[in-house]
């Protein structure tokens, strides 16, 4: 999608409304400021942040050659950025959303709106991120959710560069999905619902409404086929108002569980090779940003942001043809005396050390054991066992040959196709 929205029709669903303004009560995580902070490492992130994106080595430890070495790695994968066809103003700004080619010009209005604001981006980010009719905060999930996983970074940084393209990714990635946050008629009562999502993923599983939609195909082209799909459209809308929220922090530290099972433990039969999940990845660093997130927004924002992470997981688990979660995978995994440390070491010393989503996984298993605690150590055997095993990027379908898979699947390229949305140098 270069400059366009999906074009599909949407299930006419009767007026309701969740209960607004109902928090979830999280501790702000940890910040590490590094604007503020004058040691070397802090400073040599603050430089390389200017081009590319290795914040999840340096607040995992990695030092100023650490992150020096990362970063020319991946900066070789990187495309350069291209100038817009124009320049975005005040009164048009929102004229261009969803505009690929945009994308430079975007940046170059949220740093002249970072003026404007005297330099306050959090003050950028509530007049740009949160007000409006249909404020961009309702479909930061769009572009495989970097939107969303930037503008966790930010906060978790004080990174006022990491922020402006945050915006301008929400912005110039933009598509239809706003819709089912920011029209009201979209949700509505279940029939059936739940508290668990590995309930309803379960059910989701053995629905025959989408075993046909597909070509036995994995990839992200799938999500513009459901969602055309009149009647496979509804029944994903009814299992995303299936989530009961009744206790939304108790729900919220479930969906993390979840995230790192779609991850760790629904592979694929038959894969040897143990590739995993490149979207599946996707949903566990969203999750992580959403976790950063709630506690820097307003109330009201909280239940309509996890809800949002919800329509992505779900989206993206159809897409990728629903495959069986066993979390036994996880849970009889022998530690044999590993423990964070030995993650950390496999993290910023071994072989996929320079794979930025690799890494940014094993981190946020780690991020959400200090969240929630770790009872039976599910985030630490969750990590050993990814960690140990990974051997690179799976789950493309033919549609997205626009990544450029490369040294054994770790796709990090994008261009103008498709709605994989990975950010430019």
């Amino acid at each position: 999608m270069t400059g366009t929205m999906f074009n599909f029709r949407l299930p006419n669903f009767s007026a309701w409304q969740l209960p607004s303004g109902t928090a979830i009560k999280l501790p702000k995580a940890e910040v590490h400021d590094i604007e503020e902070r004058p040691e070397k490492r802090a400073r040599t992130l603050k430089h390389l942040l200017k081009a590319n994106h290795i914040n999840h080595s340096y607040i995992f430890g990695a030092d100023s050659d650490e992150l020096s070495h990362i970063y020319d790695a991946e900066s070789k994968h990187l495309e350069p950025w291209h100038d817009s066809p124009g320049e975005i103003a005040k009164h048009d700004w929102r004229d261009n959303l969803g505009k690929r080619e945009y994308q430079r010009a975007y940046v170059d209005f949220f740093e002249d709106q970072l003026v404007q604001h005297g330099y306050d981006w959090q003050a950028l980010l509530q007049e740009f991120l949160l007000q409006g009719k249909e404020p961009l905060i309702n479909n930061l999930i769009a572009g495989l959710g970097h939107p969303l996983i930037h503008l966790g970074y930010a906060q978790e940084l004080s990174s006022r560069t990491v922020a402006i393209e945050s915006l301008a990714l929400a912005a110039c990635f933009r598509n239809e999905w706003h819709v089912y946050l920011d029209d009201p008629k979209y949700t509505k009562p279940a029939a059936n619902p739940t508290d668990s999502l590995f309930t309803i993923l379960d059910r989701v599983s053995r629905d025959p409404k989408f075993d046909s939609l597909f070509k036995g195909e994995r990839g992200s082209d799938n999500i513009s086929t459901l969602l055309a799909n009149e009647e496979a459209s509804a029944a994903a809308l009814e299992y995303w108002n299936s989530w009961d929220l009744k206790k939304p922090t108790d729900h919220f530290a479930e969906s993390q569980k979840v995230a790192v099972a779609l991850l760790v433990a629904a592979q694929s039969p038959g894969n040897e090779d143990k590739k995993y999940d490149f979207f599946a990845v996707h949903l566990l660093t969203t999750s992580h940003a959403v976790r950063v997130l709630l506690p820097t927004l307003p109330t009201k924002h909280h239940v309509p942001l996890i809800r949002q992470w919800w329509l992505f997981t779900l989206l993206v688990y159809i897409a990728q043809l629903r495959p069986h979660i066993n979390i036994d995978l996880i849970k009889l995994v022998e530690l044999e005396g590993r423990d964070w440390a030995f993650v950390k070491k496999v993290a910023l010393k071994g072989k996929y050390r320079t794979d930025a989503h690799f890494v940014k996984a094993l981190r946020c298993m780690h991020e959400a054991s200090k969240t929630w605690g770790d009872g039976g150590n599910y985030y630490l055997k969750a990590a050993v066992k990814f960690g140990e095993e990974f051997g690179g990027w799976g789950g493309f379908g033919p549609a997205d040959n626009a990544l450029a898979v490369e040294e054994g699947g770790k796709g990090r390229r994008y261009s103008g196709e498709g709605d994989t949305g990975e950010e430019q140098s």
